[in-house]
C-alpha cells in the first residue's frame, strides 16, 4: 500500500499525541524529542525498517537503536501500533511505572524488540556500531539504524565510536540525527558549535541533510542512505523539538517535562484531535502499520523456512572442548598471567569461534591477538581481530553491540587501571545481562616504573561493586586457564579478568572446581581449628600468603590459605560451601590483596584477630621489586602481620 504524505502525516501526529499522552499521565518523561522525531520515525517505520513485530529475533532483521534513550515514549508508541510484543493502549498508561514494559528508558529484555538499553547518552551509537560489525560478519544483509540527539553527538565516546565506524568503512549503518538544537539548559549553541557535516566527512562517513518534517525529503534521503555503500551514513534531519504543541515546541520546556493538560488539549487541537481524548489511535493508523507489518511477517517466515540453521542464539560452548583444548602448565614454572592468558585465549578460540574483539591498541602488551584467525578490516569481515585503537569506552560498547547481535562473544581489553573508561559500558553490559568479555592486564602497582598513573589501585573495588558483573583474578597459570572456561562458560552477564604483569609460580593445589566455585582451599597445615591462621588472598598475593603461611607452619602453627579468584562467585555459593572453606570458628584472619580495603570486611569475624595487608594509597614510580618492598607485599611482612595474631 503506497502511503500519501497525509497518511503518514496523520500517523505522525497520532504518535505525538500517543507521547504527549504518556508523559503527561506519569507527570514524568521527555516529550519534546519524540514529538520533533515523529515524521522521521514513523517514515521509517512504515515505510524503510525491516522487522518483524511477530518473530522480534528474526536473524535478518534491520536492528533500530534510539540513542537518545530519553525518547522512549516514542519507541512504545511505534512498538504499539505495529505490534511488537502484543503491547497493548493500556500497558502505554503504564509509562515509567513500576513493573511496566515500558520503562523510564528502554531496556533489553523489558520491552520486546529493543536491542540494547539506552540512555546514557552517545552509548547507543557505539552498541550500534558493534551490531553492524556483526551483522557484516554473520552476513545477514540487514542495516542498523540509530537515532540520535545533539547530547549523543556530545558526548565523547560519540567521536571514539564514529572515528572507528568510519575508519573500517562500515557501511550498512544509518545514523538519523535529530538536530532540534535544544538541551535541557536551553539552546544546544551555548556548548556546541561544531560543523557536524564537516566532522562527519572528516570521519570518513557519507552525509546527508533533510527537513525531518517534509516527508518527501525525508523519503528520499534514506533512499539514498540505503543506496550508499563503502561508507556509513550519517543524516542530519532539522527538526523542531515539540512539533505540534503550539506555545512549548522549540523551547527546552518540553525537553524533559510533561506539557501539562493544557498544552496537551493545545497540541491535540492543533493537529485535529479531540483534545477530550486521550490515548487515541485512529483505525486507519492501525491499518497502515497493520498493512506494512503483515507483509513483513511473510518476509520473515520465508526467509525462516529459507535458512532453518541460523538462530543467532548465544549459546555457552561445549564445556569439554574447552577443557580438552586448554595448555597445560606445570607446577614450579613461572610466568606472567596476562602471557599464560594469552595462550589460552588462542587455544580456546579455536574451540569458541564466536569470540571476536581485540585491544585498545594494547594487544602485544595484554596478549590478546588471536593468531592466524585474521583482522577485521574494511571489506574483510570474516576475520575475529579489532583492532579498536586507542577508544577504551567505544571499545566496550562496541563489544556490548556485537554481543548483543546474538551468537557472538564480543571481548575487550587494556591496562586495567583504564577500566575506569571503559566503567559506564561495563555497568550497561551488566544491566542487559551480556555475556561480553573484557581484559584487564598490568593489575596492580607491580606496573613499577610506569608509575601511579598506571598503577590501578581502587579499581578491584569498584569492579566487584557492580552487580551482574564477575571478575576474576587469578592466582596462576592454571586458576587463569579455568578462569577463561568459566567466563566462556558464563552466558548470564560480562566477565572480567585482571592479569598480572610479572611473573608468578604455578602452584600446586589449585583447582577447577575452585576457580569455577570462585573460592577455596589452596594450602592447609596443622590440624584445622580455631586457632588456625587463615591467609585469604587473590592474584599474585596468593603465593606470597601460601609462603607466610609455611613459615608459620614450621613454627607449629595451624594455617590454611584460601584463594579467592572470583570474589563475586565465592559469594554466590551456598553458606554450607562458604563455611566449608571459611568456618566460623576459624576467626584469626589476614587478608592480603594488592588494591584498597573496600570490600575486604565481609570477611572479618573479629576485628581484634583480622589483619589487612591491602593497598591504600596510590602507587610510586620504581622497579616493582622496590615497590613490593616499600608497600610491604613481601613474604616477610605478610608472615610479620600474621604473628601479631598467630
Amino acid at each position: 500500500m503506497k502511503l500519501t504524505n497525509e497518511q503518514l502525516k496523520l500517523a505522525a501526529d497520532t504518535v505525538r499525541c500517543l507521547c504527549a499522552d504518556m508523559v503527561d499521565k506519569a507527570n514524568s518523561g521527555h516529550p519534546g524529542g519524540p514529538m520533533g522525531q515523529a515524521d522521521l520515525a514513523v517514515s521509517l517505520w512504515l515505510k524503510f525498517l525491516n522487522i518483524d513485530p511477530q518473530d522480534v529475533k528474526w536473524p535478518a532483521r534491520d536492528r533500530m537503536v534510539f540513542s537518545g534513550g530519553h525518547t522512549s515514549s516514542l519507541v512504545y508508541a511505534l512498538s504499539h501500533l505495529a505490534g511488537v510484543g502484543g503491547l497493548t493502549i493500556d500497558e502505554l498508561k503504564t509509562f515509567r511505572q513500576f513493573g511496566s514494559r515500558c520503562a523510564g528508558h528502554p531496556e533489553r529484555g523489558v520491552m520486546p524488540g529493543v536491542e540494547v538499553t539506552t540512555g546514557p547518552l552517545g552509548q547507543g551509537i557505539a552498541m550500534a556500531c558493534g551490531l553492524a560489525l556483526a551483522a557484516k560478519k554473520a552476513k545477514t544483509g540487514n542495516k542498523t539504524w540509530v537515532f540520535c540527539g545533539d547530547g549523543d553527538l556530545e558526548e565523547g565516546i560519540s567521536h571514539e565510536a564514529c572515528s572507528w565506524a568510519g575508519t573500517l568503512k562500515l557501511d550498512d549503518l544509518i545514523l538519523v540525527y535529530d538536530s532540534n538544537n535544544i538541551t535541557i539548559e536551553g539552546t544546544a549553541q551555548m556548548s556546541m558549535a561544531d560543523d557536524v557535516k564537516k566532522r562527519f566527512e572528516a570521519y570518513g562517513w557519507k552525509v546527508y541533510a533533510c527537513d525531518g518534517h517534509d516527508f518527501d525529503q525525508i523519503d528520499r534521503t534514506f533512499r539514498r542512505a540505503l543506496k550508499t555503500v563503502g561508507q556509513p551514513v550519517i543524516v542530519i534531519a532539522k527538526t523542531t523539538i515539540g512539533k505540534g504543541a503550539p506555545h512549548k515546541c522549540n523551547t527546552c520546556g518540553c525537553h524533559g517535562s510533561p506539557l501539562g493538560a493544557e498544552e496537551t488539549a493545545a497540541t491535540k487541537a492543533a493537529l485535529g484531535f479531540d483534545p477530550a481524548k486521550s490515548f487515541y489511535v485512529p483505525e486507519e493508523v492501525y491499518a497502515m502499520f497493520r498493512d506494512r507489518f503483515t507483509r513483513l511477517h511473510r518476509v520473515a517466515k520465508k526467509w525462516r523456512r529459507a535458512n532453518p540453521q541460523l538462530t543467532l542464539e548465544t549459546k555457552a560452548p561445549d564445556y569439554m572442548k574447552l577443557v580438552n583444548a586448554l595448555p597445560k602448565f606445570e607446577v614450579g614454572a613461572a610466568d606472567a598471567t596476562r602471557n599464560v592468558s594469552g595462550k589460552v585465549q588462542n587455544a580456546l578460540a579455536a574451540v569458541a569461534p564466536e569470540l571476536v574483539g581485540g585491544s585498545a591498541d594494547l594487544a602485544p602488551s595484554n596478549k590478546t591477538y588471536m593468531k592466524d584467525l585474521g583482522d577485521i578490516a574494511p571489506g574483510a569481515w570474516d576475520g575475529r581481530n579489532i583492532h579498536y585503537g586507542i577508544r577504551e569506552l567505544a571499545m566496550t560498547a562496541i563489544a556490548n553491540g556485537l554481543t548483543a547481535f546474538g551468537y557472538y562473544r564480543g571481548f575487550g581489553a587494556t591496562f586495567f587501571v583504564f577500566s575506569d573508561y571503559c566503567k559506564p559500558a561495563l555497568r550497561l553490559a551488566a544491566l542487559m545481562k551480556l555475556p561480553s568479555i573484557f581484559v584487564f592486564s598490568h593489575d596492580s602497582f607491580y606496573v613499577g616504573e610506569d608509575g601511579p598513573t598506571h598503577e590501578p589501585v581502587e579499581h578491584l573495588a569498584a569492579l566487584r561493586t557492580v552487580p551482574g558483573l564477575t571478575t576474576f583474578r587469578p592466582a596462576d597459570a592454571n586458576e587463569t586457564a579455568y578462569a577463561w572456561v568459566e567466563m566462556l562458560m558464563n552466558v548470564k552477564g560480562p566477565s572480567c579478568i585482571m592479569t598480572t604483569r610479572q611473573n608468578l609460580p604455578t602452584l600446586a593445589g589449585v583447582t577447577h572446581e575452585g576457580v569455577a566455585k570462585g573460592g577455596y582451599v589452596i594450602f592447609q597445615s596443622g590440624v584445622q581449628g580455631g586457632e588456625t591462621v587463615v591467609f585469604l588472598a587473590t592474584g599474585s598475593e596468593v603465593s606470597l600468603s601460601i609462603e607466610a603461611a609455611k613459615r608459620l607452619v614450621a613454627e607449629g602453627k595451624s594455617v590454611r590459605v584460601v584463594s579467592l579468584p572470583s570474589v563475586e562467585l565465592f559469594l554466590a555459593q551456598k553458606c554450607a560451601y562458604r563455611d566449608e572453606v571459611l568456618p566460623e570458628l576459624m576467626k584469626k584472619r589476614v587478608i592480603v590483596e594488592a588494591g584498597v580495603r573496600f570490600g575486604w570486611d565481609r570477611f572479618r569475624l573479629d576485628y581484634r584477630t583480622t589483619r589487612f595487608v591491602t593497598m591504600d594509597h596510590y602507587g610510586e614510580s620504581a622497579p616493582y621489586k622496590v615497590l613490593a618492598q616499600e608497600f610491604g607485599f613481601t613474604v616477610d611482612n605478610v608472615y610479620r602481620v600474621a604473628k601479631e595474631i598467630a
